[in-house]
């Protein structure tokens, strides 16, 4: 088979050429009714924002440069649901105002929380080696999330978690915070306190995500390949987005 050897010149004059006429935003499929959604930051607290189905693990739709926290999340999911995409459930880390548009947009949507995220988050805060009796017993609580599996493991977690509030949480909420320590400790009783209507919703029930884990693989991905591309033009790096959304869809 003969092979043929391409100048440095011509391949990125292919790449350019490509760059400079990228796929249009794409919503490539409106089927599915349970979905993972999560942004990743590239610069200045912007990026791009995906929405996976959960069962497949392929692609919905993509943006670039979104900013999490603003109403370009709301107009995403407006665009999607107008396309015909009727979800009943969506798995989010703990970003209010996914919660919020995504609610707004399909009003009697399941959020399920990320576990991953809780329990990480929830780790960091009460410190791998804690002094305090109701860190310790507070650390124990997120170690175990990754360990309920049924309903009767949800039940009994509750069930523990309300003991744990019982014995250290209004103590913990009636104390002037004093230090970061505190301040995280009060942060992380906070969180899991917020969190637990909506931990367990994918437990027995497999068309829910428990965690945004499917996405953060796709964009690690997405971060090696943009690496190996840098110097872009800012709309040379919109369009590199663009292809990569529409030709790598899982």
């Amino acid at each position: 088979m003969q092979m043929y050897r391409l100048s440095r010149a011509t391949v990125q004059r292919h790449v350019s050429y490509w760059l400079d006429h990228p796929p249009s935003e794409t919503i490539f499929s409106t089927t599915a009714t349970s979905a993972i959604f999560d942004g990743s930051v590239i610069k200045h607290r912007r990026g791009p924002y995906v929405a996976m189905d959960a069962k497949t693990h392929t692609v919905i739709a993509a943006v670039d440069n979104i900013a999490e926290g603003g109403k370009e999340l709301l107009a995403f999911y407006q665009r999607l649901a107008d396309a015909g995409l009727l979800l009943e459930y969506a798995t989010i880390d703990g970003n209010t105002q996914q919660n919020k548009y995504l609610r707004k947009v399909w009003t009697e949507i399941i959020i399920q929380r990320c576990l991953v995220h809780v329990q990480r988050q929830g780790l960091s805060w009460c410190r791998r080696i804690p002094k305090r009796t109701d860190a310790k017993h507070l650390r124990k609580l997120f170690l175990e999330l990754s360990h309920v599996k049924t309903h009767s493991h949800v039940q009994e977690y509750l069930h523990r978690v309300d003991l744990w509030e019982q014995r250290f949480g209004a103590a913990i909420h009636a104390t002037p915070e004093h230090g970061y320590v505190f301040s995280d400790l009060k942060r992380a009783r906070s969180m899991l306190l917020k969190a637990l209507p909506n931990l367990f919703h994918c437990i027995g029930n497999p068309d829910i995500a428990s965690s945004t884990n499917a996405l953060e693989g796709y964009f690690s991905r997405l971060k090696e390949q943009y690496r190996r591309h840098r110097g872009l033009s800012r709309n040379h790096r919109k369009n590199f987005f663009l292809w990569y959304f529409y030709l790598v869809r899982k």
